[in-house]
């Protein structure tokens, strides 16, 4: 079982102070955010992709690279990179030179995004969101896998005898989560190519995702890859930590309230309710979390988020030392206890790689 947090880059006020970092504050800060992920235990550290203000996190690679020269052991994955208002070569090859820079600690999470203007701005129609998604990544999976490629499709000028360069390490291309909150069609995607299904379940109720990725299962077993339980899945999620669950609860509620994405509407306690958020001690996370399993069934990575709405770098490392101390070294315990013998844990370049040499052997 993986465990991490991924990050989706705001610039936003803090309410408690009414000051706003700079963009370069900012970006430092998931640097430092990162760095102390991998110090305290984590295993994933993902960043998301956007093109518009108040995010920051437009270069995914270029922050990823840096970040994987000051790590060491931690996965260097993303949440999301945009599969439909990126060139899949360009993805393709900014991705396999990551790969090389960071001795394969690299997946990524594709996924159409949620702001509308800007497809647009990259010469695309938010209309062809579906087809794009499925089209670009049939010409991604392809640039991976064969040294030369000649294609043609709706979206993009053909290739002739194309080849990306570098090619992936060890030969063995970065594993891919297909991340969706609410497209059927993203699920049969990802069932249909054997990879990774990431539902990220901070908005939703559970029965929504339960029907998601109930589909993505049933037709990763479909398509042959294995049984449904084995399927590979990620899942989304909120927290933040004090000792006492009252401390918590009073201290972030200016910053729920307050928060670019869901402020202003259901309060703390109606949003707490009915998504994965949860606001206590570290005891309530480890509940809560164990309870993921209930509604989804085995699974193989968590990714928290963390860092939003406004709060303060030094609250974000303070919760990344409860997280990597209390909760994390027991939900992993929990888990690898209930976890079935034929259930897969989470891919990695280490046992893609050994997966691939025994084929050939």
């Amino acid at each position: 079982m993986q465990f991490g947090i991924f990050t989706v880059g705001d610039v936003t006020t803090d309410p408690t102070t009414g000051r706003t970092p700079t963009e370069a504050e900012r970006i430092k800060a998931m640097v430092a955010i990162a760095l102390k992920a991998e110090e305290v235990g984590l295993d994933v550290f993902a960043t998301g992709e956007h093109h518009n203000p108040p995010f920051v996190p437009s270069s995914p690679t270029t922050m990823l690279g840096y970040v994987a020269a000051r790590t060491e052991r931690l996965i260097l994955s993303t949440s999301t990179t945009l599969i439909t208002t990126n060139d899949p070569v360009k993805i393709a090859e900014d991705f396999a030179m990551l790969q090389h820079l960071a001795d394969g600690r690299v997946d990524l999470m594709l996924g159409r995004g949620n702001t509308g203007p800007v497809y647009p701005w990259f010469g695309q129609d938010i209309r062809q969101g579906i087809p794009l998604a499925v089209e670009n990544y049939a010409l991604l999976h392809r640039l991976w896998r064969e040294d030369v490629v000649d294609w043609q499709g709706r979206f993009r000028t053909p290739l002739q005898g194309f080849t990306a360069t570098p090619r992936p390490l060890d030969g063995v291309p970065p594993f891919v989560w297909h991340g969706s909150i609410r497209s059927p069609e993203i699920a049969e995607q990802a069932a249909y190519y054997g990879d990774g299904f990431f539902a990220n379940n901070i908005f939703w109720p559970a029965d929504h995702f339960q029907r998601l990725i109930g589909l993505y299962r049933e037709r990763y077993e479909h398509y042959g890859h294995g049984k449904a339980d084995q399927a590979i899945v990620g899942l989304g999620g909120q927290v933040f930590l004090r000792r006492n669950s009252q401390d918590a609860v009073k201290e972030f509620r200016p910053y729920f309230d307050n928060a670019p994405v869901y402020g202003h509407g259901p309060s703390l306690e109606e949003f707490t309710s009915q998504t994965p958020l949860t606001v206590g001690s570290p005891q309530q996370v480890i509940d809560r979390t164990l309870r993921f399993r209930e509604d989804f069934g085995d699974y193989q990575r968590q990714l928290f988020l963390i860092d939003h709405a406004g709060l303060p770098l030094k609250t974000v490392l303070e919760q990344l030392d409860l997280l990597g101390e209390e909760v994390i070294p027991v939900l992993r315990k929990e888990y690898d206890a209930l976890r079935p013998a034929h259930v897969p844990q989470a891919p990695t370049h280490a046992s893609l790689l050994a997966a691939r040499q025994e084929v050939r052997a």
